[in-house]
């Protein structure tokens, strides 16, 4: 059996219908996590395929992008986001959701080369992220900025920040093996992913029951993530590694 670890957000809902209704459930073991368990389970070979935050990449011994899809975004992607009580500039200390290591890095390579400001780093646990609201300024991913945007006067869509600063999009993750695995199944894999990206409505409907009331999923699907893996977003992709090795 072949060991996979997804993301547990909204935003790869497409890629979990297409695994289900797929003939390789009965040759894969599937398990969802938060973004930084998916890596820490595939950087520890505890599986072998991972939907894995981008920023680990260069910590695994070898690798394979396996796929034509990814969770990616050009310009605004809604669900990664800086928010704060404060302006930018005024900004002393920034807290981390350690849900994701590449938002974290992110903030970090944007804050250094294009907001210009040096602030102190803060991590924070999951349950601090998605509980607490007074931090002055905090990185938050995933379903939970869907409410804590609220209680925020300013809102830095990373993704969007991103865009700005280099005119690509950016590439959060992506499907990464760590080990070679037979060209038939990769192919089979690839179009089973597809099956959900090219089929949204039916992706919504099959997870109405879990997708936050207060959400326009086919508006976030369609609008705000970008699921094709194509040239801009591996320019993109290779550019912010090479802003990790600096």
């Amino acid at each position: 059996m072949i060991r996979i670890s997804a993301v547990s957000y909204l935003n790869t809902y497409p890629f979990i219908y297409g695994l289900e209704r797929s003939e390789l459930m009965n040759e894969c073991n599937i398990t969802t996590d938060v973004p930084a368990i998916c890596a820490q389970k595939l950087l520890n070979n505890e599986v072998d395929i991972g939907l894995v935050p981008v920023a680990i990449i260069p910590q695994l011994n070898s690798y394979r992008i396996i796929s034509d899809y990814c969770i990616g975004a050009i310009g605004k992607v809604h669900t990664v986001l800086l928010l704060s009580k404060i302006p930018l500039p005024e900004i002393k200390n920034i807290y981390l959701d350690n849900e994701s290591r590449t938002s974290v890095q992110l903030v970090k390579v944007l804050a250094e080369n294009y907001w210009k400001i040096n602030p102190g780093w803060i991590n924070i646990s999951n349950s601090e992220a998605s509980i607490n609201n007074d931090f002055e300024s905090v990185v938050l991913i995933g379903d939970k900025t869907f409410t804590a945007r609220e209680n925020y006067p300013y809102v830095y869509d990373l993704a969007e920040e991103w865009y700005k600063f280099t005119n690509l999009p950016f590439v959060f993750a992506c499907w990464v093996a760590n080990k070679s695995l037979p060209d038939e199944f990769i192919n089979k894999f690839n179009e089973t992913i597809k099956i959900g990206v090219k089929n949204i409505d039916e992706v919504i409907e099959a997870f109405k029951d879990k997708i936050p009331g207060n959400v326009d999923a086919r508006e976030y699907y369609t609008r705000y993530i970008s699921y094709n893996l194509d040239e801009n977003k591996k320019k993109g992709l290779e550019l912010f590694l090479k802003y990790l090795k600096a």
